[in-house]
């Protein structure tokens, strides 16, 4: 007998929300680890291989440009953006490189960080004046992680990604699909590419941008982690009624106090004014979740590009941005993780968070 720990109901509404989109929906329980909802978007009719699929559905199955073969929560390899902004405030604190008093001061487009011929600035046109590293996260400011990243150095970084689950295969060798994502450090660069790391990649990869590349299961699992108080999980999709799911708890930060600070303004870009998923809040404390958005670039963004201006059903399907979430809740005593992402959905904020309302409301109900 094997019992999964798929909630069935959650599961078909992850369906039902991804209905028409590109993308996958993870929900995970941070403390157990059992997945609860896993699903990828689109999907086909397994039914259609059975006796052998006819020449037409199979090109319409291959040739589908949202590509429904691909299993997006295991095998879909993306780049985070901003959902990644935690785990850099997050190795920063542990590793003392700032502190919460830790202010810069961000002019968007008009005064950018410029390396090497390069201009790095903030998404936030007219930018968000002077932020800590709460209102950083909350608002989301590319500015302050640039600093940030550049003081902590990207094999720090990747030492602390890879704590959390990044870089590596979820459920181990489970799957011969899945992808195990890519958390850059000098060392892989040079071993993998031949050729040193420059700082401008650093800077990049401190809001999730570059050669960093995780998959939607992942960053469930990061979310868990965080949410759990920085315990290290084992995700799993069979209940094991033999096995003691607590047995492995270990920590995986040096001090706690790290984490309720990243916790706290996750809350706050979902519950507080000028936070980037506000909008998606719910306000009924049974129900209240904290989280982080995060836009991804697929393309490099030209100079023409930016002053075009367009809006993103006006760029074409396979140059939009992907859009992020991540999320746990409820915020007052946290019990589940879950990872969204639209494939070139455009702003995580206005695509991917709204979701979560609907997911939460759901979850915490049926659990």
């Amino acid at each position: 007998t094997i019992k999964l720990t798929i909630d069935t109901e959650i599961q078909k509404l992850t369906n039902k929300l991804l209905a028409e989109k590109a993308g996958s929906i993870c929900v995970m329980d941070i403390f157990t680890g059992h997945v609860i909802a896993m699903h990828s978007s689109p999907s086909f009719d397994p039914n259609q291989f059975v006796f052998g699929i006819n020449e037409e559905n199979w090109q319409l199955i291959r040739n589908n440009p949202m590509k429904p073969l691909v299993n997006k929560s295991l095998s879909g390899n993306y780049s985070p953006g901003s959902t990644i902004k935690p785990i850099v405030a997050l190795s920063a604190l542990e590793n003392r490189i700032i502190s919460t008093k830790f202010k810069v001061q961000c002019k968007g487009h008009k005064n950018p960080l410029e390396l090497y011929g390069q201009t790095y600035h903030c998404w936030k046109k007219e930018g968000h004046g002077f932020v800590d590293l709460r209102e950083a996260i909350k608002q989301s400011c590319d500015s302050y992680f640039y600093e940030v990243a550049r003081r902590l150095g990207v094999d720090k970084l990747s030492e602390t990604a890879k704590r959390f689950g990044l870089g590596e295969n979820v459920f181990g060798n489970l799957f011969n699909n899945e992808k195990s994502g890519l958390v850059p450090s000098t060392f892989w660069k040079k071993n993998a590419l031949g050729r040193s790391w420059l700082l401008g990649e650093t800077i990049i990869t401190g809001i999730g941008q570059g050669y960093i590349q995780t998959t939607p299961i992942q960053l469930c699992l990061m979310t868990a982690q965080i949410a759990n108080g920085g315990h290290k999980i084992y995700p799993k999709l069979i209940i094991d009624n033999n096995k003691n799911e607590d047995d492995k708890f270990m920590p995986l930060v040096n001090q706690a106090s790290n984490i309720k600070i990243v916790q706290d303004a996750m809350f706050g870009s979902t519950n507080e004014i000028r936070g980037t998923s506000y909008r998606s809040r719910i306000d009924d404390k049974k129900y209240q979740f904290a989280g982080k958005t995060g836009t991804a670039q697929v393309k490099r963004i030209t100079k023409e590009d930016r002053e075009l201006d367009l809006e993103t059903s006006e760029i074409p399907y396979e140059e939009r941005d992907h859009a992020l979430y991540i999320a746990f809740g409820p915020y007052k005593s946290p019990r589940y993780a879950v990872s969204i992402l639209v494939e070139h959905g455009g702003s995580g904020s206005s695509v991917a968070a709204p979701l979560a309302k609907k997911l939460f409301k759901k979850i915490i109900d049926r659990h």
